[in-house]
């Protein structure tokens, strides 16, 4: 029965996916959404159904979307590390913590985030490949081997290009 309480607590206990999205989107805009989120729902001829369509039939959009709104719109803290493996919907929010005022967000903040997520990408990307972080992604990994064997003489292309 506690958890029930504690459940209630939950911004989005008995909120519709279509009121949460129209919320969110009559205050921040359809823009700061979609650089926040990078979901084509919101840039790609974006409206109200049309997001709920896509939302409901795709569940990492919908919980991506329900936890911007629980911690930028309703500012809550974030969620301890057990609850953050639950969906959005499914965590049990403490009774001392309550729903606050939307955060500030400008796109030039969703910028620094889109390039704070892509260098954390490629760091983690260059760690599962085993190579130093600090590698650049663009140059191409072959271009050293070919000019160190001789060149033509190893290319498989090299008679295609005649």
């Amino acid at each position: 029965m506690n958890t029930e309480i504690n459940y209630k607590n939950n911004p989005l206990h008995g909120v519709s996916l279509k009121t949460l999205v129209t919320e969110i989107v009559n205050h921040y805009g359809y823009e700061l959404l979609f650089a926040y989120l990078n979901i084509q729902c919101f840039k790609t001829n974006p409206s109200i159904d049309s997001s709920v369509k896509f939302l409901k039939k795709t569940d990492w959009a919908r919980e991506k979307v329900e936890a911007f709104y629980l911690y930028q719109f309703k500012s809550l803290p974030r969620a301890s590390a057990e609850q953050f493996e639950l969906p959005p919907r499914d965590r049990i929010v403490p009774l001392d913590q309550q729903p606050g005022l939307p955060a500030v967000l400008s796109l030039e903040d969703a910028e620094r985030l889109r390039e704070k997520r892509a260098r954390k990408a490629a760091q983690r990307d260059a760690e599962r490949a085993g190579r130093p972080a600090s590698t650049s992604r663009g140059a191409p990994r072959s271009a050293p081997r070919a000019a160190e064997s001789g060149g033509a003489a190893d290319d498989p292309w090299a008679k295609w290009r005649k």
